[in-house]
């Protein structure tokens, strides 16, 4: 089951791509979607696009996001 989050809590648009663009830099982040999933890996982002790619190595996964299904970012 998926704990419902206060609207007030979730950073905003620009907030949100701030803390993307500062993740695409490390070597691994963790993304929180709104669905309640968290997935670990390295990121990149197109902000024009409003979207990204995260990877992880050691899993050999690929996932491909939105930033309108993100919650935050986690470093």
């Amino acid at each position: 089951m998926v704990k419902p989050v206060n609207c007030n809590d979730l950073p905003t648009r620009e907030e949100l791509v701030n803390l993307i663009k500062s993740g695409t830099t490390l070597p691994q982040v963790r993304l929180v979607f709104k669905d309640g999933r968290r997935e670990l890996g390295a990121i990149t982002f197109f902000e024009r696009q409003e979207k990204g790619r995260l990877i992880d190595v050691d899993r050999e996964y690929a996932l491909d996001f939105k930033l309108s299904e993100l919650e935050t970012i986690e470093y």
